[in-house]
Protein backbone atom coordinates (compact mmCIF):
# COMPACT_ATOMS: atom_id res chain seq x y z
CA UNK A 1 0.00 0.00 0.00
CA UNK A 2 1.24 3.50 -1.43
CA UNK A 3 2.33 6.12 1.63
CA UNK A 4 1.76 9.67 0.77
CA UNK A 5 3.23 12.55 2.78
CA UNK A 6 1.99 13.13 6.09
CA UNK A 7 0.54 9.42 6.40
CA UNK A 8 1.92 6.96 9.12
CA UNK A 9 1.51 3.64 8.69
CA UNK A 10 -1.48 1.93 9.89
CA UNK A 11 -3.02 5.40 9.93
CA UNK A 12 -6.63 5.34 9.59
CA UNK A 13 -9.35 8.54 8.29
CA UNK A 14 -11.22 8.87 11.48
CA UNK A 15 -9.03 7.44 13.74
CA UNK A 16 -9.35 9.93 16.34
CA UNK A 17 -13.42 10.61 16.58
CA UNK A 18 -15.31 9.52 19.51
CA UNK A 19 -18.75 7.89 18.49
CA UNK A 20 -21.85 6.65 20.99
CA UNK A 21 -24.16 4.40 19.11
CA UNK A 22 -27.29 4.19 20.38
CA UNK A 23 -28.19 1.40 17.97
CA UNK A 24 -29.77 -2.13 17.26
CA UNK A 25 -30.40 -4.47 14.37
CA UNK A 26 -29.61 -3.67 11.36
CA UNK A 27 -29.65 0.33 10.56
CA UNK A 28 -27.58 1.61 13.35
CA UNK A 29 -25.05 -0.56 13.60
CA UNK A 30 -24.55 0.08 9.94
CA UNK A 31 -23.99 3.21 10.23
CA UNK A 32 -21.71 3.17 13.28
CA UNK A 33 -19.67 0.14 11.68
CA UNK A 34 -19.32 2.50 8.63
CA UNK A 35 -17.28 5.11 11.20
CA UNK A 36 -15.32 1.99 13.14
CA UNK A 37 -13.90 0.44 9.52
CA UNK A 38 -12.66 4.05 9.28
CA UNK A 39 -10.88 4.28 12.52
CA UNK A 40 -13.34 5.56 14.81
CA UNK A 41 -13.88 4.63 18.69
CA UNK A 42 -17.12 3.52 18.56
CA UNK A 43 -18.72 2.51 21.77
CA UNK A 44 -22.07 0.82 21.59
CA UNK A 45 -23.99 1.71 24.23
CA UNK A 46 -26.30 -1.34 24.84
CA UNK A 47 -29.50 -2.44 27.53
CA UNK A 48 -27.86 -4.88 30.48
CA UNK A 49 -30.66 -6.96 30.07
CA UNK A 50 -29.78 -8.78 26.53
CA UNK A 51 -28.65 -5.48 24.72
CA UNK A 52 -28.80 -4.81 20.57
CA UNK A 53 -32.00 -7.21 19.85
CA UNK A 54 -29.75 -8.66 16.85
CA UNK A 55 -28.04 -10.58 19.58
CA UNK A 56 -30.74 -13.25 20.05
CA UNK A 57 -31.96 -13.19 16.28
CA UNK A 58 -32.89 -16.60 15.21
CA UNK A 59 -30.84 -18.39 12.65
CA UNK A 60 -27.27 -18.73 12.68
CA UNK A 61 -26.30 -18.13 15.82
CA UNK A 62 -25.57 -14.36 16.35
CA UNK A 63 -24.10 -13.94 12.96
CA UNK A 64 -25.50 -10.63 11.51
CA UNK A 65 -24.66 -9.06 14.87
CA UNK A 66 -21.20 -10.16 14.09
CA UNK A 67 -20.83 -8.86 10.78
CA UNK A 68 -22.47 -5.05 11.83
CA UNK A 69 -21.02 -4.80 15.31
CA UNK A 70 -16.95 -5.28 14.60
CA UNK A 71 -14.20 -2.77 15.53
CA UNK A 72 -16.66 -1.31 18.44
CA UNK A 73 -16.64 -1.65 21.95
CA UNK A 74 -19.74 -2.62 24.10
CA UNK A 75 -21.05 -0.26 27.18
CA UNK A 76 -23.96 -1.87 28.88
CA UNK A 77 -25.31 0.62 31.04
CA UNK A 78 -29.24 1.19 31.74
CA UNK A 79 -30.46 4.83 30.40
CA UNK A 80 -33.45 4.74 32.70
CA UNK A 81 -31.46 4.84 35.38
CA UNK A 82 -30.48 8.44 37.03
CA UNK A 83 -26.54 6.88 36.59
CA UNK A 84 -27.23 5.48 33.54
CA UNK A 85 -28.20 9.14 32.46
CA UNK A 86 -25.40 10.46 34.30
CA UNK A 87 -22.94 8.26 32.76
CA UNK A 88 -24.48 8.88 28.73
CA UNK A 89 -23.80 12.62 29.41
CA UNK A 90 -20.62 12.53 30.63
CA UNK A 91 -19.55 10.47 27.44
CA UNK A 92 -21.47 12.91 25.07
CA UNK A 93 -19.42 16.05 26.66
CA UNK A 94 -16.77 14.60 25.00
CA UNK A 95 -18.15 12.53 21.98
CA UNK A 96 -17.64 13.83 18.29
CA UNK A 97 -20.67 11.83 17.11
CA UNK A 98 -23.64 10.29 18.54
CA UNK A 99 -26.13 7.51 16.45
CA UNK A 100 -29.36 5.98 17.19
CA UNK A 101 -31.98 4.35 15.68
CA UNK A 102 -34.64 4.29 18.34
CA UNK A 103 -38.16 4.22 17.62
CA UNK A 104 -39.35 7.54 17.39
CA UNK A 105 -38.90 9.85 20.62
CA UNK A 106 -38.27 6.98 22.40
CA UNK A 107 -34.75 8.91 23.76
CA UNK A 108 -36.74 12.19 23.41
CA UNK A 109 -38.84 10.13 26.66
CA UNK A 110 -35.64 9.79 28.38
CA UNK A 111 -34.55 13.26 28.08
CA UNK A 112 -31.93 12.49 25.96
CA UNK A 113 -32.64 13.59 22.91
CA UNK A 114 -30.26 15.59 20.49
CA UNK A 115 -31.33 19.42 21.83
CA UNK A 116 -30.65 18.05 25.56
CA UNK A 117 -27.25 16.59 24.22
CA UNK A 118 -26.49 19.45 22.18
CA UNK A 119 -26.90 22.32 25.24
CA UNK A 120 -23.93 20.07 26.91
CA UNK A 121 -21.99 19.61 23.72
CA UNK A 122 -22.41 22.03 21.20
CA UNK A 123 -19.69 20.49 18.87
CA UNK A 124 -21.94 17.07 18.63
CA UNK A 125 -22.61 15.66 15.75
CA UNK A 126 -25.87 13.37 15.57
CA UNK A 127 -27.41 11.19 13.46
CA UNK A 128 -31.02 10.02 13.79
CA UNK A 129 -31.98 6.88 11.38
CA UNK A 130 -35.61 6.59 11.20
CA UNK A 131 -38.49 5.51 9.38
CA UNK A 132 -39.66 8.78 8.07
CA UNK A 133 -37.61 12.28 7.41
CA UNK A 134 -39.91 15.20 10.01
CA UNK A 135 -42.85 15.61 8.70
CA UNK A 136 -46.62 13.92 8.63
CA UNK A 137 -45.29 10.34 8.98
CA UNK A 138 -42.77 10.88 11.12
CA UNK A 139 -44.27 8.96 14.22
CA UNK A 140 -44.64 6.30 12.39
CA UNK A 141 -43.04 2.94 13.00
CA UNK A 142 -40.81 1.17 9.95
CA UNK A 143 -38.90 -1.41 8.94
CA UNK A 144 -37.25 -2.13 5.80
CA UNK A 145 -40.28 -4.30 4.27
CA UNK A 146 -42.97 -1.64 5.05
CA UNK A 147 -40.97 1.08 3.46
CA UNK A 148 -40.42 -1.17 0.52
CA UNK A 149 -43.71 -1.70 0.22
CA UNK A 150 -44.74 2.18 0.49
CA UNK A 151 -41.64 3.65 -1.69
CA UNK A 152 -42.58 1.31 -4.69
CA UNK A 153 -39.79 -0.44 -4.49
CA UNK A 154 -41.10 -4.14 -3.85
CA UNK A 155 -43.80 -2.95 -6.55
CA UNK A 156 -40.98 -2.76 -8.98
CA UNK A 157 -38.96 -5.92 -8.00
CA UNK A 158 -41.39 -8.47 -7.74
CA UNK A 159 -43.41 -10.16 -10.81
CA UNK A 160 -46.76 -8.39 -11.31
CA UNK A 161 -49.57 -8.93 -8.44
CA UNK A 162 -46.62 -9.80 -5.95
CA UNK A 163 -44.51 -7.38 -4.24
CA UNK A 164 -41.58 -8.63 -3.64
CA UNK A 165 -38.73 -7.25 -0.87
CA UNK A 166 -35.53 -7.15 -2.32
CA UNK A 167 -32.95 -9.91 -0.60
CA UNK A 168 -31.28 -7.49 1.50
CA UNK A 169 -32.11 -5.36 4.10
CA UNK A 170 -30.65 -2.63 1.25
CA UNK A 171 -33.09 0.52 2.76
CA UNK A 172 -31.36 -0.09 6.65
CA UNK A 173 -27.97 -0.17 5.23
CA UNK A 174 -28.94 2.42 2.34
CA UNK A 175 -30.37 4.96 5.11
CA UNK A 176 -27.31 4.62 7.45
CA UNK A 177 -25.27 4.62 4.48
CA UNK A 178 -26.91 8.67 3.45
CA UNK A 179 -26.69 9.42 7.19
CA UNK A 180 -23.01 8.93 7.27
CA UNK A 181 -22.54 10.93 4.52
CA UNK A 182 -24.29 13.66 5.72
CA UNK A 183 -22.33 13.37 9.35
CA UNK A 184 -18.96 13.05 6.95
CA UNK A 185 -20.17 16.58 5.77
CA UNK A 186 -21.26 17.71 9.21
CA UNK A 187 -17.71 17.03 10.37
CA UNK A 188 -16.44 18.63 7.93
CA UNK A 189 -18.56 21.68 8.09
CA UNK A 190 -17.81 21.47 11.70
CA UNK A 191 -14.29 22.35 11.17
CA UNK A 192 -15.33 25.50 9.43
CA UNK A 193 -17.91 26.70 11.92
CA UNK A 194 -17.58 25.32 14.98
CA UNK A 195 -20.47 23.94 15.69
CA UNK A 196 -22.36 20.60 15.81
CA UNK A 197 -25.74 20.12 13.97
CA UNK A 198 -28.11 17.10 13.52
CA UNK A 199 -28.51 14.62 10.34
CA UNK A 200 -32.01 12.98 9.86
CA UNK A 201 -31.78 9.88 7.66
CA UNK A 202 -34.88 8.47 6.38
CA UNK A 203 -35.91 4.89 5.45
CA UNK A 204 -38.93 5.76 3.04
CA UNK A 205 -37.14 8.70 1.79
CA UNK A 206 -34.48 6.38 0.67
CA UNK A 207 -36.71 3.89 -0.46
CA UNK A 208 -37.72 6.92 -2.78
CA UNK A 209 -34.41 8.09 -3.80
CA UNK A 210 -33.47 4.17 -4.98
CA UNK A 211 -36.59 4.44 -7.10
CA UNK A 212 -35.95 8.26 -8.63
CA UNK A 213 -35.31 6.50 -12.12
CA UNK A 214 -38.83 5.00 -12.32
CA UNK A 215 -40.09 8.17 -11.07
CA UNK A 216 -38.26 10.10 -13.58
CA UNK A 217 -39.47 7.78 -16.06
CA UNK A 218 -43.46 8.04 -15.32
CA UNK A 219 -42.80 11.75 -14.75
CA UNK A 220 -41.95 12.21 -18.15
CA UNK A 221 -44.21 9.51 -20.17
CA UNK A 222 -47.03 10.32 -17.78
CA UNK A 223 -47.33 6.57 -17.77
CA UNK A 224 -47.93 4.04 -14.20
CA UNK A 225 -44.71 2.67 -13.65
CA UNK A 226 -44.67 -1.59 -14.79
CA UNK A 227 -43.00 -3.60 -12.45
CA UNK A 228 -39.83 -4.79 -14.15
CA UNK A 229 -40.72 -8.67 -14.74
CA UNK A 230 -44.00 -7.53 -16.31
CA UNK A 231 -41.98 -5.97 -19.35
CA UNK A 232 -39.01 -9.06 -19.43
CA UNK A 233 -35.98 -8.92 -19.05
CA UNK A 234 -34.09 -6.18 -21.45
CA UNK A 235 -37.36 -4.95 -22.84
CA UNK A 236 -36.61 -1.88 -20.23
CA UNK A 237 -33.54 -1.20 -21.47
CA UNK A 238 -34.10 -1.74 -24.97
CA UNK A 239 -31.42 -4.38 -25.43
CA UNK A 240 -32.26 -7.32 -27.43
CA UNK A 241 -30.02 -9.65 -25.64
CA UNK A 242 -30.23 -8.59 -21.74
CA UNK A 243 -31.32 -12.13 -20.48
CA UNK A 244 -30.26 -14.91 -18.68
CA UNK A 245 -29.63 -17.87 -21.04
CA UNK A 246 -29.52 -21.47 -20.73
CA UNK A 247 -26.59 -24.23 -20.33
CA UNK A 248 -26.26 -27.45 -20.98
CA UNK A 249 -25.72 -28.41 -17.34
CA UNK A 250 -28.99 -27.28 -16.41
CA UNK A 251 -27.21 -23.62 -15.15
CA UNK A 252 -27.95 -20.11 -16.33
CA UNK A 253 -25.79 -17.44 -17.70
CA UNK A 254 -26.91 -13.48 -17.71
CA UNK A 255 -25.75 -11.99 -20.97
CA UNK A 256 -26.00 -8.35 -21.48
CA UNK A 257 -25.04 -7.35 -25.29
CA UNK A 258 -25.34 -3.74 -25.22
CA UNK A 259 -23.70 -2.11 -27.99
CA UNK A 260 -22.71 -2.43 -31.45
CA UNK A 261 -19.80 -3.80 -30.84
CA UNK A 262 -20.67 -6.46 -27.92
CA UNK A 263 -22.90 -8.02 -30.99
CA UNK A 264 -19.64 -8.12 -33.56
CA UNK A 265 -18.22 -9.99 -30.77
CA UNK A 266 -20.64 -12.13 -29.89
CA UNK A 267 -21.71 -13.03 -33.47
CA UNK A 268 -17.30 -13.66 -34.25
CA UNK A 269 -17.10 -15.87 -30.47
CA UNK A 270 -20.16 -18.35 -31.25
CA UNK A 271 -20.03 -18.18 -35.03
CA UNK A 272 -23.00 -16.83 -35.90
CA UNK A 273 -22.10 -14.81 -39.18
CA UNK A 274 -25.12 -14.76 -40.72
CA UNK A 275 -26.72 -13.41 -37.31
CA UNK A 276 -24.35 -10.30 -37.66
CA UNK A 277 -25.13 -9.83 -41.54
CA UNK A 278 -28.70 -9.79 -40.97
CA UNK A 279 -30.17 -6.27 -41.36
CA UNK A 280 -32.85 -6.72 -39.05
CA UNK A 281 -30.35 -7.17 -36.39
CA UNK A 282 -27.53 -4.32 -37.08
CA UNK A 283 -28.28 -1.95 -34.01
CA UNK A 284 -29.58 -2.14 -30.75
CA UNK A 285 -33.42 -0.94 -31.05
CA UNK A 286 -33.63 -3.49 -34.23
CA UNK A 287 -32.69 -6.30 -31.82
CA UNK A 288 -34.93 -5.59 -29.03
CA UNK A 289 -37.62 -5.38 -31.77
CA UNK A 290 -36.44 -8.62 -32.97
CA UNK A 291 -36.68 -10.23 -29.78
CA UNK A 292 -39.02 -12.99 -30.53
CA UNK A 293 -36.69 -14.11 -33.48
CA UNK A 294 -33.53 -13.45 -31.61
CA UNK A 295 -33.71 -15.15 -28.45
CA UNK A 296 -34.58 -18.91 -29.41
CA UNK A 297 -31.78 -18.64 -31.57
CA UNK A 298 -29.21 -17.61 -28.74
CA UNK A 299 -30.99 -19.82 -26.29
CA UNK A 300 -29.95 -22.70 -28.16
CA UNK A 301 -26.43 -21.37 -28.71
CA UNK A 302 -25.61 -21.11 -25.05
CA UNK A 303 -27.56 -24.61 -24.52
CA UNK A 304 -24.58 -26.41 -26.92
CA UNK A 305 -21.92 -25.58 -23.18
CA UNK A 306 -21.57 -25.72 -19.98
CA UNK A 307 -21.91 -22.83 -17.75
CA UNK A 308 -17.92 -23.35 -17.49
CA UNK A 309 -17.14 -22.97 -21.22
CA UNK A 310 -19.81 -20.54 -21.56
CA UNK A 311 -18.33 -18.46 -18.92
CA UNK A 312 -14.74 -19.03 -20.85
CA UNK A 313 -15.83 -17.90 -24.00
CA UNK A 314 -17.63 -14.92 -22.98
CA UNK A 315 -14.86 -13.48 -20.91
CA UNK A 316 -12.29 -13.76 -23.82
CA UNK A 317 -14.99 -12.18 -25.98
CA UNK A 318 -15.17 -9.17 -23.28
CA UNK A 319 -18.78 -8.83 -23.22
CA UNK A 320 -20.86 -8.53 -20.08
CA UNK A 321 -21.39 -11.97 -18.13
CA UNK A 322 -22.63 -13.52 -15.09
CA UNK A 323 -23.26 -16.29 -13.45
CA UNK A 324 -26.10 -16.44 -11.15
CA UNK A 325 -24.42 -17.03 -7.43
CA UNK A 326 -25.49 -17.79 -3.93
CA UNK A 327 -23.92 -15.36 -1.36
CA UNK A 328 -21.96 -18.23 -0.24
CA UNK A 329 -20.33 -18.86 -3.24
CA UNK A 330 -18.66 -15.61 -2.91
CA UNK A 331 -16.81 -17.09 -0.47
CA UNK A 332 -14.54 -18.53 -3.23
CA UNK A 333 -15.15 -15.61 -5.79
CA UNK A 334 -11.19 -15.66 -6.74
CA UNK A 335 -11.97 -11.53 -7.40
CA UNK A 336 -12.64 -11.29 -3.64
CA UNK A 337 -9.78 -13.21 -2.24
CA UNK A 338 -7.14 -11.92 -4.68
CA UNK A 339 -8.38 -8.43 -3.59
CA UNK A 340 -8.97 -9.20 0.40
CA UNK A 341 -12.26 -7.69 0.14
CA UNK A 342 -13.59 -10.20 2.69
CA UNK A 343 -12.37 -9.97 6.15
CA UNK A 344 -11.65 -13.55 8.07
CA UNK A 345 -14.35 -13.76 10.87
CA UNK A 346 -14.67 -16.22 13.69
CA UNK A 347 -18.51 -16.70 14.57
CA UNK A 348 -19.97 -17.87 17.86
CA UNK A 349 -19.80 -21.58 17.63
CA UNK A 350 -16.12 -21.34 15.86
CA UNK A 351 -16.90 -21.23 12.28
CA UNK A 352 -14.71 -18.93 10.35
CA UNK A 353 -15.81 -17.29 6.87
CA UNK A 354 -15.22 -14.14 5.18
CA UNK A 355 -17.49 -10.87 5.19
CA UNK A 356 -17.62 -8.16 2.94
CA UNK A 357 -15.51 -4.76 3.91
CA UNK A 358 -17.09 -1.27 2.63
CA UNK A 359 -17.26 -1.32 -1.25
CA UNK A 360 -14.12 0.79 -1.75
CA UNK A 361 -10.18 1.18 -1.45
CA UNK A 362 -7.70 4.30 -0.43
CA UNK A 363 -4.37 4.66 -1.20
CA UNK A 364 -3.25 5.64 1.82
CA UNK A 365 -4.80 3.11 4.91
CA UNK A 366 -6.78 -0.35 4.06
CA UNK A 367 -9.69 -1.06 6.87
CA UNK A 368 -9.31 -4.16 8.31
CA UNK A 369 -11.10 -6.50 11.81
CA UNK A 370 -9.46 -4.34 14.27
CA UNK A 371 -11.26 -6.46 16.97
CA UNK A 372 -14.65 -8.64 16.71
CA UNK A 373 -17.92 -7.67 18.16
CA UNK A 374 -18.06 -7.40 21.57
CA UNK A 375 -19.59 -9.20 24.28
CA UNK A 376 -22.21 -7.22 26.08
CA UNK A 377 -21.08 -5.01 28.46
CA UNK A 378 -17.34 -6.13 27.57
CA UNK A 379 -15.75 -2.95 27.58
CA UNK A 380 -18.32 -0.98 30.17
CA UNK A 381 -15.38 -0.68 33.40
CA UNK A 382 -12.73 -0.07 30.27
CA UNK A 383 -15.12 3.08 29.15
CA UNK A 384 -15.85 4.40 32.65
CA UNK A 385 -12.28 4.16 33.48
CA UNK A 386 -11.66 6.65 30.60
CA UNK A 387 -14.72 8.81 31.49
CA UNK A 388 -13.06 9.02 34.86
CA UNK A 389 -14.79 7.00 37.37
CA UNK A 390 -13.06 5.39 39.54
CA UNK A 391 -13.34 1.10 40.77
CA UNK A 392 -14.99 1.74 43.34
CA UNK A 393 -17.56 4.52 41.70
CA UNK A 394 -17.72 1.17 39.59
CA UNK A 395 -18.25 -1.68 41.38
CA UNK A 396 -20.97 0.78 43.29
CA UNK A 397 -22.64 0.88 40.05
CA UNK A 398 -22.25 -2.43 39.19
CA UNK A 399 -23.72 -3.02 42.56
CA UNK A 400 -27.33 -0.56 41.48
CA UNK A 401 -27.33 -2.44 38.27
CA UNK A 402 -27.03 1.00 36.51
CA UNK A 403 -24.33 -0.75 34.38
CA UNK A 404 -23.39 -4.12 33.59
CA UNK A 405 -19.70 -5.73 32.88
CA UNK A 406 -19.65 -8.78 30.58
CA UNK A 407 -17.10 -10.79 29.41
CA UNK A 408 -15.65 -11.31 25.31
CA UNK A 409 -17.81 -13.00 23.26
CA UNK A 410 -17.76 -16.85 23.13
CA UNK A 411 -16.31 -17.75 19.70
CA UNK A 412 -16.09 -21.75 20.67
Amino acid sequence: MNQQAGAQPGMLPLQNIKVLELGHIVAGPAASLLLADLGADVIKIERPDGGDQARSMPGAGNSGFFHYNRNKRSLAIDLKSAKGKEILLKLVAKADICLDNYGPGALERLGLGYEELAKINPRLLYLSVKGFLPGPYENRLALDEVVQMMGGLAFMTGPPGKPLRAGASIIDIGAATYGIIGILAALYMRELTGVGQKIDSGLFETTVFLVGQHLARSGASGEPAKPMAAEGQGVRMGWGIFHLFPTSDNQQVFIAVTSNTHWERFCKEFNLPDLFADPRLDTNPKRARERDYLLPRVNAETARYTAEALTAKLEGANIPYSPVNRPDQLFDDPHLLATGQLIPTTFPGGRTAGVPKMPFKSSIYDMSLRRVAPGLGEHTREVLVEAGYSDAEIDVMLAEGAVMNGEAADLR
